[in-house]
């Protein structure tokens, strides 16, 4: 495991056992900030737009793909990430790069992220976490 994740955890069980709430305002901003960031990459055919759906409350954030294309109506998911637990689960990634990748280069260690389109017997053969 990464030095960063380790002094990570450490840092964020330290604060726990001395009655501090970790906040998860952070992931919250730099998720919003990928999905806006996506969301400027629109489909070059049809006439599709992006729509981003940021529910702060449950914290569930998605960005669509909506409109019409030659074949007919596009109602697809592009991203789908949720915080459980103070972690970031990826529940659809449909971009070309990975959007784990993204968060890792933003410090988000991978212990924070769970791949949760990885069946969860096999999350174990990733680096990320398992739940």
């Amino acid at each position: 495991m990464p030095q960063h994740d380790l002094y990570h955890d450490e840092v964020k069980n330290a604060l726990s056992k001395d009655g501090w709430t970790i906040t998860i305002e952070h992931y919250r901003n730099i998720i919003i900030q990928l999905l806006e960031k996506h969301a400027h990459h629109k489909p070059s055919h049809g006439e599709i737009e992006p729509l981003l759906l940021c529910d702060r409350i449950a914290d569930n954030y998605l960005l669509l793909d909506i409109g019409w294309d030659r074949t007919g109506r596009v109602h697809s998911v592009v991203l789908h990430l949720r915080i459980i637990e103070e972690k970031i689960w990826i529940e659809f990634d449909g971009t070309e790069g990975g959007i784990a990748l993204e968060l890792l280069e933003l410090e988000v260690p991978k212990s924070d992220i769970v791949l949760g389109f990885i069946r969860p017997k096999s999350r174990h053969l990733t680096d990320f976490s398992v739940a």
